[in-house]
């Protein structure tokens, strides 16, 4: 609640839902400004009561505030109701269905570098039920300072580190080795380009996956690919090698290598990780993700994310459908 003049108060400040009561007596305007943030319908009605606010302008202030979706009757609070509240929000205002369609997801991330640790901590930390870690490699000081990997996890494998990190951010998540138990989604992070074998089988295993490809300067997230469903990783090959020839060999000679360690720059991994984390979280929630036949590039050194759009190449198979090229 923010005075504006002796008449009307603001509700909030984010455009897409700040509202001003207008015309308010200054008695009504005074209760308003001066309630307490999270404050219940009943907090409400006491703060007017005590500024003598009248039954009728009463009744119109909470039809105002129900109208618009900004007032929580005191019998229906959620004490879980945290910061994250506004983005789970369903189509009728509640947040207890996506909230529990979070807290049953499962989603794998393979790959648990800086970028991949991060991910699994944020997705943790945002309410996802299960996250499958999929990393027998040692963490690195390439890994180390980010995603909760310190100088403690040194030489202790990736899997175990980013689960004590998982459980210091979210002591109810379940970190877990993949198994056969189906999933919600995969997030593959892998080094310079995506391998089509691990994206082949997610593909004829009709398994949502999400690609993260960290490169020399830059990392690539998404596709989201939902099989059947619009552009797969395959299509996003056979469009660059329209645009360069000579993209299969390459493509090709970085999957087949092993490449040295390489620490992902922290404010790029950061960027990365959280652009990564929005999308699974848009899936997980039913929301349309904005890498659903696009990709973002986040490049340094400006580590903003620029959108690509992709979309079925005739040639892949993957769908009935038949695409134009990068949009």
């Amino acid at each position: 609640m923010l005075w504006r003049s002796p008449t009307q108060v603001q509700v909030g400040t984010d455009p897409r839902w700040a509202t001003t009561l207008c015309d308010l007596s200054p008695s009504a305007a005074r209760a308003l400004a001066g309630t307490a943030p999270g404050a219940d319908l009943r907090a409400l009605r006491t703060a007017l009561d005590s500024e003598d606010v009248g039954a009728d302008e009463a009744d119109l202030i909470v039809a105002h505030l129900q109208a618009g979706r900004l007032l929580v009757g005191s019998r229906d609070v959620d004490p879980g109701f945290d910061e994250d509240a506004w983005a789970l929000l369903s189509d009728d205002g509640d947040p207890r269905p996506v909230r529990e369609r979070r807290s049953r997801a499962k989603v794998r991330v393979t790959g648990l570098g800086r970028v991949g640790a991060a991910v699994a901590t944020t997705l943790a930390a945002a309410g996802i039920g299960v996250v499958e870690l999929d990393d027998d490699g040692p963490v690195t000081r390439d890994d180390v300072g980010f995603g909760g990997l310190t100088a403690r996890d040194l030489g202790a494998s990736r899997r175990g580190a980013v689960a004590r990190a998982m459980h210091d951010a979210a002591p109810a998540v379940r970190a877990v080795r993949p198994g056969r138990m189906p999933v919600d989604l995969v997030v593959l992070v892998e080094r310079d380009v995506a391998d089509p074998v691990r994206y082949r089988d997610l593909m004829e295993d009709d398994v949502d996956h999400l690609s993260v490809v960290v490169r020399e300067a830059s990392v690539l997230v998404g596709p989201l690919v939902v099989p059947g469903r619009g552009a797969c990783l395959r299509c996003v090959d056979l469009h660059r090698a329209v645009g360069d020839p000579g993209w299969p060999a390459l493509a090709a000679q970085l999957a087949a290598r092993m490449p040295p360690p390489r620490r992902v720059e922290t404010t790029l991994a950061a960027m990365a990780s959280a652009v990564a984390a929005v999308q699974v979280l848009a899936h997980v929630d039913g929301r349309v993700s904005a890498t659903h036949e696009a990709s973002m590039e986040i490049r340094l050194p400006e580590a903003l994310p620029h959108r690509i759009g992709w979309s079925v190449h005739p040639d892949c198979g993957c769908t009935g459908l038949s695409g134009v090229g990068p949009a």
